[in-house]
């Protein structure tokens, strides 16, 4: 199963999967060992869902292809901490510490390409599943998920990385929809103000809203750390939620919303790092509805990518702060005019109120990555 299906359920009241300040988990599950390895997805000794094919194959505009080479880094000077979304397909409403192929299958698409500038770490987690979210929305849910207890598993695992793999180096953290929930209240209520906050090189919270006081760049859902101003400011937020640029979020749209006196957290990781809109995408070759070339060219590679393709700005329009893209569609060249990545409505027709959810972090992916390199420089420059 593809990313893309997994993550198809998404589309249910994500702003409920923060977890809100108060108690933590309530003890009626023991904690997860995360000295075992088998309780990470990614780890240095045990690389698992890290170690896989990223190769990519760059479709020109003229139909032309080449496949892009791709290193790891294994003695890379700092650290990633990952947070995956809903995926899970469990029957539980949360899941269990035994990982199917959709956890696998986001860190290929979402995380193990920041090898190339980190060390990874990807815990799993007893999320809120797939299966919770969709039997809250038809009210046939028996048992209401503990999100007290996904939280806690995601502090267990970053105090184990703290105290066993840490060493003082700098880290970045990366979390997506429910992932970037959990890792925005590990920034709230274990990171701000204290010790740990000047080895945060930066914050990838991504599918996720956060909000700053009208005009400012920090205050609001994060009291010290505001949003990333250039690609060599560091302990800084990168967050943005991306819609179509002929599909704009729904009046009741929840991400990216503005507030009252507050605006959402959009940082283009396409004008940090380039100060242009152009975003350097990386696409799952699986989810193409449509050939990437019209000749029949077959591609074989995971990913593709398609330069000069998209186009993504952030733009503050009917109350909402977001990454308005755009596909810069040619019917008369060879290379295809259009892209997957929606989550759907049951008629066909794209959901305004979620937007290009499912593809977040693919859209910006390159630019993250080269973001990612750039902010651990300047921090190791400190």
């Amino acid at each position: 199963m593809t990313i893309q299906k997994t993550l198809l359920s998404l589309s249910i009241l994500s702003a409920a999967i923060a977890v809100a300040p108060g108690s933590l988990a309530q003890g009626s599950l023991q904690s997860v060992d995360y000295a075992n390895a088998d309780n990470w997805l990614c780890r240095p000794d045990s690389l698992r869902a890290c170690a896989v094919d990223l190769s990519t194959t760059v479709v020109n505009a003229d139909g032309s292809t080449r496949v892009e080479s791709w290193a790891t880094w294994p003695d890379a000077p700092v650290d990633c901490f990952y947070v995956y979304p809903t995926v899970s397909l469990d029957n539980t409403p949360n899941s269990d510490m035994t990982p199917g192929p959709e956890e696998f299958n986001v860190v290929k698409s979402q995380f193990a390409r920041f090898r190339s500038q980190c060390r990874t770490f990807a815990p799993i987690y007893r999320q809120i599943s797939l299966t919770a979210l969709r039997a809250g929305l038809s009210g046939g849910q028996s048992a209401a998920p503990d999100r007290d207890l996904a939280y806690q598993d995601v502090v267990d695992s970053w105090n184990y990385y703290l105290d066993n793999f840490n060493n003082g180096r700098g880290v970045i953290l990366i979390g997506h929809s429910q992932g970037a929930g959990m890792l925005s209240n590990l920034v709230i209520k274990e990171i701000e103000g204290k010790a740990i906050q000047g080895q945060i090189i930066s914050a990838m919270l991504l599918g996720a809203t956060a909000q700053v006081p009208d005009g400012q760049r920090a205050g609001g859902t994060f009291k010290r750390m505001g949003a990333c101003e250039s690609d060599t400011q560091t302990s800084c937020i990168v967050s943005y939620v991306s819609f179509r640029s002929d599909v704009p979020p729904a009046a009741n749209a929840s991400y990216g919303r503005n507030g009252q006196g507050s605006t959402a957290i959009c940082t283009s990781p396409a004008q940090l790092v380039h100060g242009h809109n152009e975003l350097d995408a990386y696409l799952s070759n699986t989810s193409a509805a449509t050939p990437w070339v019209s000749d029949g060219t077959t591609i074989t590679t995971p990913f593709v990518q398609v330069p000069g393709l998209l186009r993504g700005e952030c733009v503050n329009e009917g109350g909402h702060h977001y990454l308005k893209v755009t596909v810069n569609s040619d019917p008369a060249d060879p290379r295809t005019d259009t892209i997957s990545g929606d989550v759907m409505n049951a008629d066909g027709t794209v959901n305004a109120a979620w937007g290009l959810h499912m593809i977040d972090v693919n859209l910006g992916m390159g630019d993250l990555v080269t973001l990612a390199g750039r902010q651990s420089q300047a921090w190791l420059n400190r």
